[in-house]
């Protein structure tokens, strides 16, 4: 059988770069320091045995996923399978020769590149989802992706927010562009992250515009609870902004805010090279419509999505609105707070 120097030239001239250990806590520093591809483990080392080893190995969130092959001359079943539940991926007996070796280790890091290329794109899913949910629903969302990202779409009832920052074309002619991008970007920044902590969907930016939506692609069954929610914790974070820039500038900003809550077509639009996970529908059109009545602000819900959260906020009812594309006036509500039971 073949010894460890040669073993390593073996791996050396098949164009392998090799660490080699003579201990098992030598081999854990090794591999901890600069994670390997693969691993050789014979099963009888200095100090910590090889079961111990790759116990350790599969136990680290650096190294659980290289391969472990367990080289050993010990042919009993028992030993074999202490391997395979230590984490041993496959195993050699001595005596090998290296024919047989290279075959197993060209197999194994075949299925490890494999393994690479998979958490490389689910590495990236992970962080495009980011961009429009929190990492909670991320992690829902990854955990079946086949049933919250259907491609071509789906029809699911939502709730759609739409927040428009008024007054900022006027502020925006006294001051300096890149001013105007900074506090813009202030804004942005920290009304969107309130979209994503009451658990909703970040959809675009319009201008001076946010919108977002509730529902989709992950429900959580308190979707138009946590859209007022997030109205309401907005127009706080607003107000307090605006107090702050409120003595540098003549021209006061204010918020307004308008849900609107109904069935929609929610998923991606666009083509191959770029798309969009949005919603459509009159839902959609509804929600900005009474987002455009919003005075500096005001939260306005339609009476639809006043209907599912009426028992958990205050709301004042305000003059039926007209509206283009609906032959009835909509009854509207103007939101206040939330009352003091709830709990979210």
């Amino acid at each position: 059988w073949m010894g460890r120097e040669v073993t390593q030239a073996h791996l050396e001239s098949a164009g392998y770069e090799v660490m080699v250990a003579h201990s098992g806590e030598r081999a854990l520093e090794l591999a901890f320091a600069t994670p390997p591809d693969l691993v050789l483990l014979d099963i009888r080392m200095h100090g910590m045995n090889g079961y111990e080893v790759c116990r350790h190995l599969k136990a680290s969130e650096i190294t659980k996923y290289a391969p472990v092959v367990m080289v050993t001359a010990l042919e009993s079943d028992d030993h074999k399978l202490r391997a395979i539940e230590s984490g041993a991926d496959d195993f050699l007996s001595k005596p090998f020769n290296s024919l047989m070796m290279l075959t197993r280790v060209r197999s194994l890091l075949r299925i490890k590149s494999l393994h690479d290329e998979l958490e490389a794109r689910n590495s990236l899913l992970r962080r495009v989802l980011n961009r429009y949910v929190n990492e909670d629903i991320t992690d829902i969302i990854l955990s079946d992706p086949d049933k919250h990202l259907q491609l071509g779409g789906e029809t699911r009832p939502i709730t759609v927010f739409f927040a428009d920052i008024q007054g900022f074309t006027a502020w925006a002619e006294e001051h300096r562009a890149e001013d105007v991008l900074t506090l813009l970007n202030q804004f942005f920044a920290g009304l969107t992250e309130i979209i994503f902590e009451c658990s909703g969907t970040f959809d675009k930016y319009v201008g001076d515009e946010i919108m977002a939506f509730f529902g989709a692609p992950v429900a959580t069954g308190d979707d138009t609870l946590n859209a007022v929610r997030a109205a309401l914790e907005m127009q706080q974070a607003f107000a307090q902004i605006q107090a702050k820039i409120a003595p540098h500038s003549s021209q006061r900003l204010g918020l307004g805010i308008g849900l609107h809550s109904g069935d929609a077509a929610v998923g991606n639009v666009g083509s191959e090279r770029v798309m969009n996970y949005t919603v459509i529908g009159d839902t959609v059109n509804t929600a900005k419509r009474i987002q455009q009545r919003a005075s500096d602000g005001m939260i306005l819900i339609s009476e639809a999505t006043y209907a599912l959260v009426s028992d958990h906020i205050s709301a004042m009812r305000l003059e039926p609105i007209k509206v283009k594309g609906k032959r009835e006036p909509l009854t509207i509500y103007n939101v206040t707070g939330l009352k003091s039971k709830v709990r979210v």
